[in-house]
């Protein structure tokens, strides 16, 4: 157990002795020791080496000709479109050229679930209806303007050629929009522009992951890897163009710098060295893309929660946690979802927070000692997690033999579940080995909207270097 984060085993004194007991049984089989971590981690590694390769292996290692790291200088005002795995944003920054600064104004839509298992143009003629919303409501500006620059930031793997171009390899998360998949996002997205009437281009095409990773690096030059923590779990760095051997013969230096959206959630999908348990077999079996994303399965926020209700289910049908008590609404799939962990984590006598959230949220009427029972499940779910999230930013440090640097990390699990933080910092000073005495060479940081930053910053980049010189695939 870690101290000072996870409860320790007197404090469920009370709890029936069968209870403890499969409590016991559950923390065997989803704590990972540190050695575990380190085996996770150099397995990683190695993937990580084989995703740069011609041949590629689970990790697709995506090479998104975005060079160098942002100067502070940037300067210009774009529109920023970002679609992640629950809403889309759309925003407007300006960078002013100096000193970091920057202002910024947004707005945020739900993407409906009929348009997530849609067809292509239901989704894009979605997205161009958020855009067309947030020109006329929030920037009040006529239609019948000059073009403007968008940066698209899409949180899915995508191959790409060129700064302004990529083919979706697969949906992740909970997508499944056909007539997507090997096609051009911004060939379509512009289209449904066109059919609209909407005066946008895009100059830049930009992963969460490596907006994330400019922002952080915006103003901080020992920044040096974007990760993003929400309902999905990926993170991109800058490699050496000598060290990827897929994109030799293109015609830049071999020292120059490119930035790798890994695509780690994929890691693993050979089932080789990750711990998996009946309840991620089953997570997986229902999921939207059975077989696919099995690290992100486990590391990420929607299977947090649905973990911890199967983990929670299969205790009641054993009779050992809300006897007698009406379970139906834990009995529906996707129920639970992070935001209740920080609650359910509560760490008064009383836990009041705790049985007023699952009263409200569940229907449930959980004792004292079940209270305490939730939060133990709620902290050994989180904790396995944040300590297995850890293995990919570990992989990506000891790739590029980085000893110090900061983590810029985007996503509701860090912004909203501190624990989780806490406890990756943890895993990492397990998984190096760190004195006690020494602060954290390896250091994570919020940044909210991260991704989207980046992107404006990234567009800039596109904009000055417009003849694609540093952005594009020298064929």
């Amino acid at each position: 157990m870690e101290k000072a984060l996870r409860t320790q085993p007197d404090l469920l004194s009370g709890a029936p002795e069968k209870l403890v007991v499969a409590l016991q049984g559950l923390e065997e089989l989803l704590a990972v020791d540190k050695f575990l971590l380190r085996k996770i981690t150099d397995h990683l590694v190695n993937e990580l080496i084989t995703g740069l390769s011609a041949q590629g292996g689970d990790i697709p290692m995506n090479v998104t000709w975005v060079m160098g790291y942002p100067t502070g200088k940037e300067h210009g005002k774009f529109l920023i479109l970002d679609i992640g795995g629950t809403n889309l944003r759309v925003s407007q920054a300006e960078l002013f050229g100096s000193d970091c600064d920057m202002e910024s104004i947004q707005e945020q839509y739900s993407i409906p679930q009929s348009i997530k298992q849609g067809t292509a143009d239901d989704l894009w003629d979605f997205v161009a209806d958020c855009v067309q919303k947030f020109l006329q409501s929030r920037l009040r500006i006529d239609l019948r303007s000059k073009v403007l620059p968008l940066a698209f930031t899409f949180s899915y793997p995508v191959i790409q050629s060129s700064i302004k171009f990529g083919v979706l390899q697969r949906w992740t998360k909970d997508f499944c929009v056909s007539g997507v998949e090997g096609h051009d996002v911004v060939f379509q997205l512009e289209a449904a522009f066109e059919r609209k009437q909407i005066p946008v281009r895009v100059v830049a095409l930009v992963n969460d992951t490596v907006g994330t990773l400019f922002a952080a690096a915006y103003g901080d030059r020992e920044a040096k890897i974007g990760s993003i923590a929400s309902s999905g779990c990926n993170a991109a760095y800058m490699e050496e163009v000598g060290a990827i051997p897929k994109i030799q013969g293109c015609g830049l230096p071999s020292d120059a710098l490119i930035a790798i959206n890994t695509e780690y959630g994929a890691f693993d999908n050979s089932r080789r060295i990750l711990p998996r348990t009946r309840f991620d077999d089953e997570i997986d079996r229902t999921s939207a893309h059975p077989g696919q994303q099995l690290y992100e399965k486990m590391v990420s926020g929607p299977y947090l929660g649905e973990l911890l209700r199967l983990v929670m289910l299969e205790l009641h049908e054993a009779k050992l946690l809300f006897v007698g008590q009406d379970v139906s609404c834990l009995r529906q799939p996707n129920a639970m979802d992070t935001s209740l962990f920080p609650t359910l984590e509560d760490t008064t006598e009383c836990m009041e927070n705790a049985r007023r959230c699952l009263w409200e949220k569940m229907g449930l009427d959980p004792a004292p000692h079940e209270r305490k029972t939730c939060r133990y499940l709620a902290e050994l779910v989180g904790t396995r997690a944040a300590r297995l999230y850890s293995c990919g930013i570990a992989a990506i440090c000891k790739k590029r033999d980085i000893e110090r640097c900061h983590v810029g990390v985007d996503g509701s699990i860090f912004g909203h579940y501190q624990n989780y933080r806490k406890r990756a910092a943890q895993a990492l000073r397990d998984i190096f080995a760190w004195p006690d005495d020494l602060e954290d060479p390896i250091v994570f940081g919020f940044y909210k909207d991260g991704s989207g930053v980046g992107a404006a910053l990234i567009a800039a980049l596109a904009v000055e270097r417009s003849d694609g010189s540093l952005l594009s695939r020298t064929e």
